[in-house]
């Protein structure tokens, strides 16, 4: 039964799920990057990682229709070896670049919000674009040895394997844990410090802005959802289930765990391509901030300018308008600040 279900999805559901995330992942995020390019200025030195984020999700999304093909077809690939490896390593340029520039995003906000003169003020667009070379280099690196693998068995060329054939499935899986650990785990370590220091400096002080907090909040979700849904169920049953052939290599045996395993990875397949879908929302969460500047600066102008107080303001922010300017003047209040517009 559970063996009909899995074979249902791969070649029923599969194909059905890579078709629609072509359709609405293109649709997404081409409208995305429109954004971010006529709101260049705006966003400041973000709108590099955002750049880079729509073109990882661009390497991937024309490859879909071909798997969508090779699934439908029961698992038949007629498109040459060749493409089948260019097609694989796309898959992975998409995936652990959308982590690399989801981690960078998440970075910059902390320090936008945590140490917004300390550290957030020397940062310039080159620093953001070199960031981003080393991320494509990182990630660039990690991707290419999966090329040297085989797609396929020797006696089947038809195939086209996301990991790799029978005969070397123990070297893979070593590579696979290695690659999970440098790709997924240290990039999640990041993201989840960052935004635990965020939450506690957000609940910790009770002045801050609604706002700012609705916001930080929100990007938090989305990150949160992203991780849940499309990357940590695909990286834990990968593994698990080529250690699972690994097993069968040595034992001649599959554990009996094997099944629901395999199951497990080939529905995270679907789930994992959905980051395609759901990277747009990290657009939406940046894109909706020219109207909440003016209301902030209006809103600082009237408290400020309004009062007796022999100080003299004037606001800083740092060419993004979510870095958070007002926490920072909360945290200084009654301080001479630098304000530059944006």
């Amino acid at each position: 039964m559970l063996a009909c279900a899995t074979l249902l999805y791969t070649y029923l559901t599969l194909p059905a799920i890579y078709t629609s995330v072509f359709i609405i992942g293109l649709g997404a995020n081409v409208w995305g990057l429109k954004s971010v390019l006529q709101k260049w200025k705006i966003l400041g030195h973000i709108n590099v990682f955002l750049l880079n984020l729509g073109i990882a999700n661009f390497l991937f999304l024309p490859t879909l229709p071909f798997l969508s093909a090779y699934y439908f077809m029961k698992s038949k690939w007629i498109f040459g070896n060749a493409f089948c490896k260019i097609t694989r390593f796309c898959f992975n340029l998409n995936l652990y670049g959308s982590i690399g520039f989801l981690t960078c995003i998440s970075v910059y906000r902390y320090l936008a919000i945590v140490h917004p003169m300390k550290v957030m003020g020397r940062i310039t667009v080159t620093h953001s674009v070199a960031i981003s070379v080393m991320v494509w280099l990182l990630v660039s690196v990690q991707s290419f040895p999966d090329m040297f693998f085989p797609k396929n068995e020797p006696n089947r060329t038809e195939k086209c394997y996301h990991t790799t054939s029978k005969e070397y499935v123990e070297d893979y899986l070593k590579y696979s844990v290695g690659w999970t650990f440098t790709g997924f785990v240290i990039p999640l370590l990041i993201l989840l410090g960052c935004y635990g220091h965020v939450t506690l400096v957000l609940c910790r002080i009770n002045t801050i802005d609604k706002v700012v907090k609705q916001r930080s909040l929100k990007l938090m979700f989305i990150l949160i959802l992203l991780f849940s849904v499309c990357y940590i169920p695909y990286h834990i049953f990968k593994n698990l289930s080529l250690y699972s052939r690994v097993l069968y290599s040595t034992n001649k045996k599959y554990p009996s765990w094997d099944k629901t395993v395999f199951c497990a990875h080939q529905i995270s397949r679907g789930l994992v391509c959905l980051n395609s879908v759901l990277n747009p929302l990290v657009y939406l969460h940046v894109m909706d901030i020219p109207a909440q500047i003016r209301q902030m600066l209006q809103h600082f102008r009237q408290i400020f300018f309004n009062t007796n107080d022999s100080h003299e303001f004037v606001y800083y922010t740092v060419l993004h308008p979510v870095n958070y300017c007002s926490l920072f003047l909360q945290q200084q209040f009654g301080h001479k600040l630098l304000y530059k517009y944006i």
